[in-house]
């Protein structure tokens, strides 16, 4: 029922930046299924109205199509491909970027039994569910005030405020509930991520993040592969590659500078595990870049 509106709403209302006259709201439109590409996942939620999206974290994969979400509770190195798009039905998708104040702010303002209860464990960083018709008509009415420009300053707040209520309430709400408690496993994974990106071209020791983190070095590796679906060093790597293919879009004639910039002292260690990583060494890669037009990754393309 609310598919066809929201489909409509998004291919009308889609730019080539992907952003929106409302904050946080993202529309993407893509019209072909290009390779896997690595991106960060950001701290979304995303629903596909059209076509379908494989997304890949460490060893597990996650899919979605029409009338499905996905949320990412942490910014997180992702691979992800659109499956189906084309010219003729391009895919088309919504995101809202997560804000862990909004969310506290709504855990607050919870009565007692208004939450459901989550079991144990650190729940992990992204997630998949089906959109339940609330939260897909919550969607829609926010999209619609993209028409209505007098009433969206007012009315945009309250139903950014419904759609994260019913994710919060819903099937996956315990992966979004933990970005709002500030003593969580999740945040305290979240800090360590955080520190890593800051950090990445340096070495470290996982005793020293575990600690900075809050956690004990057990609880610490397995609050992190619980979230990231890696072990902290291998984390650090991907986001040492995917910042080094980034570099080498504007610096193609320089691999051992690059390489060097991201933390790899040895030449050949670099040249190997980017082949690994992208399917071609750094100097063919960069040259296949050069020749590519430049767009914005992440959940939603």
């Amino acid at each position: 029922m609310y598919l066809d509106e929201l489909r409509s709403l998004l291919a009308r209302h889609a730019h080539s930046d992907w952003t929106t006259a409302i904050d946080g709201v993202l529309i993407s439109k893509v019209d072909r299924s290009d390779p896997p590409a690595p991106s960060m996942s950001g701290m979304v939620l995303a629903v596909i109205a059209r076509g379908a999206k494989r997304l890949a974290l460490g060893d597990r994969v996650y899919e979605y199509g029409p009338g499905q979400y996905l949320v990412a509770s942490v910014d997180l190195p992702v691979t992800g491909q659109f499956t189906r798009a084309e010219p003729e039905q391009p895919a088309l998708g919504f995101g809202l970027v997560l804000e862990p104040s909004a969310v506290a702010e709504l855990l607050l303002q919870a009565g007692p039994g208004d939450i459901p209860h989550a079991g144990g464990g650190v729940p992990s960083g992204i997630a998949v569910s089906d959109a339940t018709p609330p939260l897909l008509g919550a969607v829609v009415r926010l999209l619609r005030l993209l028409d209505e420009p007098r009433d969206r300053a007012v009315l945009a707040p309250l139903v950014k405020r419904e759609i994260l209520w019913r994710v919060i309430t819903g099937e996956q709400g315990a992966t979004v509930r933990q970005l709002g408690l500030a003593d969580s496993g999740l945040n305290h994974v979240s800090r360590a991520v955080r520190w890593t990106r800051e950090h990445y071209a340096q070495p470290f020791r996982v005793e020293d993040v575990a600690r900075m983190s809050g956690m004990s070095v057990s609880a610490f590796y397995r609050n992190f592969q619980a979230v990231t679906a890696m072990s902290p060093i291998q984390f650090q790597k991907q986001i040492r590659l995917q910042e080094a293919r980034l570099l080498l879009a504007t610096h193609p004639n320089d691999v051992t500078g690059v390489g060097q910039r991201v933390g790899y002292d040895n030449p050949s260690q670099f040249s190997r595990e980017y082949r690994r990583q992208f399917g071609a060494p750094p100097s063919r890669d960069a040259a296949r870049l050069r020749n590519t037009v430049g767009t914005p990754l992440g959940l939603l393309t």
